[in-house]
């Protein structure tokens, strides 16, 4: 049994440019087809009317020639051909009445009947006496009008469309500004505003636009004054922790060799590499950081990490390329994201290196749910499991500031996957650089361009 495939409208019949064009169309054919109907009624009664009114004289003057015993005017007679039968039968019945038919044969009328005829008859001895007045000047009025109307009308909502359209596409271009604005700031641009000059002046009248554009502007400024000032906090707590964790460490290295001697020394290790931690997240808030760019092989770096983190973690290298990025950065975010498979995961960890693809995946529970849908969250760690939630946030950072992309999420058969994926070094081959000594070179980025991740990563 085959499935019906449910029609889709296409995308851009949702816009709301599109649903009042076809509101406008609408109630504008509306109102010229009742206007035009009422027009025409009017005039057309009238007409007949008029018609009606000059028939019924003349068939007056021809009654009263055929009780004389005159000769009958022309365009009168004794039951003449052409009589329509419902006005021959109403003067056969001894009452007068008009109606509009065609009229009696004219010579040289291919048709083989007249034009339009206004019909008048009356009794007459038993049988119709009755007259005929020529229409076709009356029916080319109001054919002559009804086009008129026609005519005017569709040019009534062709201007009315245009001048809706144009009101609407200022509304609409004032509501993508105010959107693309909403994006901008959910990027981290807190310094977009919308800035509508209908907000600048309060005197003036606003309309629900500007409403709504100053309400956005209102909110993207208390949100970066209230962010710039958690920043300065965690910036600040992590400076002036750094003088007595220096003297505390000196003191610890002081103390006697023995069991609390060792722990004094760890906890002060950890306590300053948690400060270092939250500095380097608020230079990231900061959005201050600047990259210092250079193109290195992959492979020897991620390997190079694998070393200096003292884990036992297997590399598998397939395909390496050359990207360009700041090693030192690229040396943080992999190590993070080792150090994290170690902490939270199972073993074996592997590091893979697939051209501009840095994969680091374990074999332990995988990826809490929470942290899946909400991505890293600072001092949040899963279970009992050691760290301060940091780690994979920084990776995160530091990954946005190279401009790679970098994706969470659970393998196939078990165990947490992190994929990095870096911009590729291109160069141009010779025929293309031609033109251009020293050839050419560029970047490739990820698929992303703008940075943003999949799925959420577990805490480190």
């Amino acid at each position: 049994m085959r499935r019906r495939r449910r029609f889709r409208s296409p995308s851009w019949t949702a816009s709301l440019t599109w649903k009042s064009a076809v509101f406008l169309t609408a109630m504008c054919c509306t109102l010229a087809a009742l206007l035009g109907v009422l027009v025409h009624t009017a005039v057309t009664r009238q007409t007949v009317e008029h018609a009606r009114e000059k028939a019924l004289a003349r068939l007056e003057v021809v009654t009263d020639a055929y009780e004389a015993g005159e000769p009958l005017p022309r365009g009168s007679g004794i039951d003449p051909p052409g009589l329509p039968g419902s006005l021959r039968a109403l003067a056969a019945g001894g009452e007068r009445g008009t109606v509009v038919a065609d009229g009696p044969h004219r010579p040289g009328d291919p048709d083989g009947q007249g034009g339009p005829a206004m019909w008048a008859a009356g009794p007459a001895d038993g049988r119709a006496l009755a007259t005929w007045t020529d229409y076709s000047h009356s029916a080319r009025t109001i054919g002559g009008l009804d086009r008129a109307i026609i005519g005017s009308s569709l040019l009534a909502i062709a201007a009315t469309l245009l001048v809706g359209l144009f009101a609407v596409g200022r509304v609409t271009r004032r509501l993508h500004q105010s959107a693309r604005v909403a994006r901008r700031i959910s990027a981290g641009d807190l310094d977009a505003r919308v800035n509508d000059p209908r907000t600048a002046r309060p005197v003036r009248a606003q309309d629900e636009v500007a409403i709504v554009a100053g309400a956005l502007d209102t909110m993207a400024s208390t949100l970066q004054l209230k962010l710039q000032t958690e920043q300065r906090f965690t910036a600040d707590v992590a400076h002036e922790l750094r003088t007595p964790l220096t003297g505390l460490s000196a003191a610890a290295e002081l103390l006697p060799p023995g069991r609390p001697a060792e722990l004094v020394r760890d906890r002060v290790q950890a306590m300053r590499a948690l400060t270092e931690d939250l500095l380097e997240i608020s230079r990231l808030d900061a959005r201050t950081e600047q990259v210092d760019l250079a193109v290195h092989d992959l492979a020897p770096i991620a390997e190079r990490v694998v070393r200096a983190s003292g884990t036992d973690t297997e590399v598998r290298v397939s395909g390496a390329a050359r990207v360009e990025t700041d090693r030192r950065r690229l040396e943080r975010v992999i190590g993070n994201l080792v150090a994290n498979a170690h902490r939270h995961g199972g073993p074996p960890v592997v590091l893979s290196v697939d051209g501009a693809v840095v994969s680091v995946r374990d074999h332990g529970p995988g990826f809490p749910a929470y942290l899946l849908d909400g991505g890293p969250q600072r001092f949040r760690t899963d279970g009992a499991g050691k760290g301060h939630g940091l780690g994979l946030t920084i990776a995160l950072g530091q990954a946005q500031v190279i401009g790679a992309r970098l994706d969470f999420g659970d393998a196939p058969d078990g165990g947490a996957l992190a994929r990095l994926t870096l911009p590729e070094y291109v160069r141009l081959d010779d025929g293309d650089s031609a033109g251009n000594p020293g050839g050419d070179r560029g970047r490739r980025g990820p698929e992303d361009p703008d940075g943003s991740t999949g799925n959420a990563p577990h805490a480190s």
